[in-house]
């Protein structure tokens, strides 16, 4: 679980980054989950898209993805949402959180 404080720095962070995985009309699909789990491990930080034709709601699909992924949910603006989980090797870990 992170703290406000984590949660605002990783919002600071996400602020400069564009969205990677796009969800569609198909919604959550494995692919899209395999998608997110693969950008997770390689980045820590990703932001989300639902596309204008899907018919899911962001807090939904980021609170299931959140779930299935062991990841933590850090913000949702309109269509957009961005989720965290820290590298499970330390000598991979990108971001450092402030305590």
């Amino acid at each position: 679980m992170i703290t406000g404080k984590q949660r605002s720095y990783l919002k600071s962070l996400a602020n400069g980054i564009d969205p990677i995985v796009n969800i569609g009309k198909s919604e959550l699909t494995d692919s899209v989950v395999n998608a997110v789990d693969e950008a997770l491990n390689a980045r820590e930080l990703v932001k989300v898209k639902i596309q204008d034709g899907a018919e899911c709601r962001p807090k939904e699909v980021c609170e299931e993805l959140a779930g299935r992924l062991n990841a933590e949910f850090v913000q949702a603006i309109g269509k957009k949402f961005v989720l965290y989980r820290q590298a499970r090797n330390p000598e991979k870990r990108k971001i450092v959180l402030p305590r």
